[in-house]
């Protein structure tokens, strides 16, 4: 078997669609999963080592954690459009020049990111009003993960313009390495020398640094595809307008989302440390049930990018069928094995009977949901691909705004039913708002513009 071969550039412009994004997707899922594991592996073993008050600091930090990052998740998105689409062009010039510029902006907001946000993560926890049994440990927990964010920001920003060039693979095997030792480092740190919270943090700290380490090594090899020289790492104004250009509507969606979680995170403190503790479960699980499906919107974003920079747009409505078809399967298998074992899952989390059957009710309301997803991040994936990024905005603006107040207003209602808990509601409205962006992104792919807006005007 060739290795070289995995770990290369992959132009997914000719052959068969569905082998394209079947070969493509297979390593980004399965290193996913990884990712996802090591976040697991803070749960199992925080919830296991330390209790329950310290599993639900974890899960009240994530909206708050993942809102401050919304920077580095728009130069990522607009960086891999960029790559995908210049690479699928054979426009080695502007790759370059897209790839350093990526990475120093990267490196200049993680510098920001790094001295300012710590400033603000208590007054905002008081104002999630997260319980004074929590609030010392998730303050910890977040400026331990802030104060070390150039690890997740450098391996976000890396492993998007791997995979932009079609290399899956290498994201794949370092988030395996990382996600190892990950595991290592958390019961060592956790449960050897008895660190806590901070144990939990700091090993995920060192295995994202690690991670984005192996991206950039394995990136300078690549001077078959592009050049990697010093001149490149000086930002020009029009690769930055592009990256800005392409990445601020995600990036801005993605910050609107994260202050509607940021709601409903206060939502859940309000129903006490029972209920942090089951919603912190059920995202663990929910991670894994959502990844095939937001790994195979990612594999179509970058086979659409690179086709449509080849200007071959039969193959990208070939390519979206056949993507839809796999991730529903593998969306129903998952499903199916979720509403199975969703009690023994929960298991691994805690022994506290009342979280574990309340995080087994809202896994199985979810459940449905999946279903619409498979197919409407599909086709968002597509738009994305070929440079329409803000139909996308636009969605998951009236989506998710929509959804803070729904989740609101099922709470009020089930309040008033007897013998049902209210915190159903919550769940509810994400159920609502995945189905109504799975119609939106049917009729913007039926009906949008999006094929004309390829920064290469090949189409």
């Amino acid at each position: 078997m060739n290795l070289k071969r995995f770990f290369s550039a992959r132009d997914m412009t000719t052959g068969k669609p569905w082998k394209c994004l079947l070969a493509f997707t297979v390593p980004m899922l399965i290193g996913n999963i990884f990712q996802q594991l090591y976040s697991v592996v803070d749960a199992v073993v925080v919830g296991h080592f330390i209790g329950d008050n310290a599993l639900a600091a974890i899960g009240g930090t994530m909206a708050l954690y993942f809102t401050l990052l919304v920077l580095f998740i728009g130069i990522s998105s607009g960086a891999g459009i960029m790559v995908s689409q210049y690479f699928g062009a054979k426009k080695r010039e502007d790759l370059s020049r897209t790839i350093g510029t990526s990475i120093v902006i990267t490196l200049i907001v993680s510098v920001f990111v790094m001295i300012f946000a710590p400033l603000g993560v208590r007054p905002l926890l008081r104002l999630l009003d997260t319980p004074d049994t929590v609030i010392d440990l998730a303050a910890t927990y977040i400026n331990i993960l802030l104060w070390g964010c150039v690890g997740v920001a450098l391996y976000n920003i890396l492993s998007g313009i791997l995979r932009g060039l079609g290399d899956s693979f290498s994201p794949f095997i370092y988030l395996v390495i990382a996600s190892i030792l990950s595991a290592g480092l958390n019961v060592l740190f956790v449960g050897v020398f008895g660190w806590g919270i901070t144990g939990a943090a700091v090993s995920t700290v060192f295995c994202q640094l690690f991670s984005g380490v192996l991206c950039l090594l394995r990136l300078m090899k690549m001077k078959n595809v592009f050049d990697m020289n010093l001149m490149y790492f000086r930002p020009v104004k029009k690769y930055i307008l592009q990256v800005v250009r392409l990445g601020l509507p995600t990036g801005a969606s993605q910050a609107v989302f994260s202050l509607a979680m940021l709601m409903m995170q206060s939502l859940v403190n309000s129903f006490g440390e029972t209920m942090m503790s089951a919603n912190t479960i059920t995202m663990k699980i929910d991670g894994f049930v959502i990844m095939p499906i937001f790994t195979f919107a990612n594999a179509v974003m970058a086979y659409t990018g690179q086709n449509v920079g080849a200007g071959k747009l039969d193959r990208v409505y070939q390519g979206a069928r056949q993507c839809i078809i796999m991730s529903l399967g593998f969306a129903v298998v998952v499903v199916g094995v979720m509403v199975l074992f969703a009690y023994p899952l929960t298991g691994m989390f805690t022994d506290t009977p009342e979280v574990r059957s309340l995080s087994v009710d809202f896994l199985r309301i979810l459940a449905v949901g999946y279903v619409f997803l498979a197919v409407g991040q599909i086709y968002w994936g597509v738009l994305r691909g070929a440079g329409d990024v803000m139909t996308p905005m636009w969605a998951a603006f009236i989506t998710t705004i929509l959804r803070v107040p729904t989740a609101y207003w099922f709470v009020s209602i089930m309040r008033n039913m007897y013998g049902i808990f209210e915190g159903y509601g919550i769940l509810l409205s994400a159920l609502m708002s995945w189905i109504l962006g799975s119609i939106l992104g049917i009729c913007a792919y039926k009906f949008g513009k999006w094929r004309n807006k390829s920064i290469v005007k090949n189409i």
